[in-house]
C-alpha cells in the first residue's frame, strides 16, 4: 500500500531548522501501514532535509558549517543573474539534498534515541514550504 501526506511549515528562512519527526510519525500511523518506508521530499531548490540530534549546539554547529562552507557574502552566479541575493541557499540546500527515506517498523520511525528527522530553510525570507511524506508498506 503507499499513501501520501503534506506536511506544511511556516519558515523564518536564513538556515531556520525545523523538528518534523512528530509530523512524519504522525503520517505512518495514519497510513494504517505497519511496516515499510517513509520517503520525504521538499520541493523547491532552496531547503533540504537530514536527521540531527534536534538540540540548540547541535543545531548551530550545523549551520557554522554551512557559513564556512557556503558563506553569504561570497560571489554567486545566480546573485548576477536574478538579484536575489539567495545563491548560498541554493548552493547549500544542494549539498545537504531534498529528500529522506525512513525506515518504519510496528508502525514506529527506526530513528536513533537522539535522531530527530529536520527541516532546514536556508533561503533569505520567510516562507511556507511544504514536505511530501510516502509512505509504502503493508
Amino acid at each position: 500500500m503507499v499513501s501520501m501526506k503534506r506536511i506544511s511549515l511556516e519558515t523564518r528562512g536564513n538556515g531556520d531548522t525545523q523538528d518534523i519527526t512528530r509530523e512524519v510519525g504522525r503520517a505512518v500511523g495514519e497510513s494504517g501501514a505497519a511496516a515499510g518506508v517513509v520517503t520525504l521530499f521538499c520541493p523547491g531548490s532552496t531547503s533540504a532535509l537530514t536527521t540531527i540530534e534536534f538540540e540548540p549546539g547541535a543545531v548551530a554547529d550545523l549551520q557554522q558549517v554551512f557559513d564556512e562552507t557556503a558563506p553569504r557574502d561570497r560571489y554567486y552566479r545566480h546573485n548576477e543573474r536574478w538579484g536575489d541575493g539567495n545563491g548560498h541557499s541554493h548552493v547549500r540546500a544542494a549539498l545537504l539534498g531534498p529528500s529522506l527515506a525512513v525506515p518504519f517498523v510496528d508502525g514506529v520511525l527506526t530513528l536513533g534515541t537522539w535522531q530527530q528527522i529536520v527541516h532546514i530553510d536556508f533561503d533569505v525570507r520567510p516562507r511556507r514550504r511544504d514536505v511530501i511524506a510516502q509512505i509504502v508498506g503493508e
